[in-house]
């Protein structure tokens, strides 16, 4: 089989790819590495609680998910964002999928899980609102990690979670007010909000958590490549540069995970039960959004690479934001931010094991005239360049 006419995969044979032996020791045995940072994180947190001031003054966690970013941006063709926001059919689908049935989704657990409306499950207005806090903010940084593990278009996932974040300066506050305030007194659960007339959420706000920690790294990712493809010439940059730095993405994702473990360690063990309680809609959340999101991007005749892009921007959520602004309306202290805080705990777990199911799916399914969203970059070479690609 000629190497470029298929997509690369932990199945395929040629030698860039294939065999299990040939991989990355880190890559091969991530699994067990990120179990254990998240162990060692809820081990530190447990038996040194005063580890929380450290690691908040010196903000341990901004500057592992800056550093996690920084290699899939350095690694995206910029060249090639022009077409993908041309691709009208793949905006849109990631429209709908992030800012109408995304949150919506997240409510509708909330109410089920959070209202008191289910029998045996008593009202936790705290925890319904954090998940709404959750639920509001989209896609923006471990997203990226997951589409790359998963094989995804960096293309893709960096113009969708750009053009999510635009959105996102502009509504999230509108979001929040309707969902929290707005609807529960409607669906007659004026309990959910009693006592709250207003959540003053700023479009500075938002964008100062999206400057931080997108604005950085994408800064970093187009200096790169801009500086090294001029200075050294592509070839170098793509065959030397991006495999130096790949490492640094999984590296930086096992110190952020036991970073944000270690924060809630002592919680974690002193409430298990609040964990799995806000663990169990999260968790449906995150497995119905990529299969749902996953299934409309094939549906759209979307190839691989930007199927999954589509599947992980719609699946994750900036929990960034959400815990931003819970603590900073609610206090650090609050079940509204401590619900907004178990959100990255749960995401990396599950969002880790639908990596694994994305890349079954390149194997299982044929993505053979499945062109939308194709780049340069994921087209075989003998293949002519076709008008769908532009005006999808």
């Amino acid at each position: 089989m000629n190497e470029g006419a298929h997509e690369h995969g932990p199945n395929c044979d040629c030698e860039s790819c294939g065999d299990p032996r040939s991989m990355d020791f880190l890559d091969k045995y991530l699994t067990v590495w990120i179990f254990g940072a998240m162990a060692i994180g809820i081990g530190l947190g447990y038996v040194a609680p005063s580890l929380t001031g450290p690691i908040q003054d010196l903000h341990l966690v901004e500057i592992g998910l800056v550093l996690m970013m920084y290699p899939p941006l350095a690694k995206v063709n910029y060249r090639q964002l022009p077409a993908v926001f041309k691709n009208v059919k793949v905006l849109g689908l990631s429209l709908v999928q992030n800012w109408l049935i995304g949150p919506t989704l997240m409510f509708a657990l909330a109410i089920v899980f959070f209202s008191g409306f289910v029998p045996g499950l008593p009202a936790r207005p705290e925890f319904f609102l954090g998940l709404v806090f959750i639920g509001m903010a989209r896609c923006i940084a471990m997203v990226l990690v997951w589409n790359e593990l998963a094989e995804g278009s960096n293309e893709y996932a960096a113009g969708l979670v750009a053009f999510n974040s635009v959105f996102q300066i502009l509504t999230y506050g509108v979001y929040i007010w309707f969902f929290a305030l707005f609807l529960p007194p409607l669906l007659g659960m004026e309990s959910l909000v009693a006592g709250i007339s207003a959540f003053d959420i700023t479009p500075m706000q938002v964008f100062e958590a999206i400057a931080i920690f997108l604005g950085i790294p994408f800064a970093a990712g187009i200096l790169s490549r801009f500086v090294g493809t001029r200075t050294k010439g592509t070839e170098w940059y793509e065959e030397t540069f991006e495999p130096t730095i790949s490492p640094l993405t999984l590296i930086a994702l096992l110190f952020t995970v036991i970073v944000m473990f270690a924060m809630q360690g002592e919680r974690i063990v002193a409430q298990p039960s609040d964990v799995l309680l806000i663990a169990v809609p999260l968790t449906i959340y995150f497995v119905v959004m990529f299969f749902v999101s996953f299934g409309m991007g094939r549906g759209i005749g979307a190839d691989y690479s930007t199927t999954t892009a589509i599947g992980f921007t719609a699946a994750s959520n900036n929990f960034e934001l959400a815990i931003a602004v819970a603590v900073a309306v609610f206090g650090v202290g609050s079940g509204v931010a401590f619900a907004t805080v178990i959100g990255p705990l749960i995401e990396v777990p599950v969002l880790l094991a639908l990596v694994h199911v994305a890349i079954y799916f390149q194997d299982r399914f044929d993505w053979g005239g499945y062109e939308t969203g194709q780049l340069e970059s994921t087209r075989p070479p003998d293949e002519p360049v076709s008008s769908q690609v532009d005006d999808d």
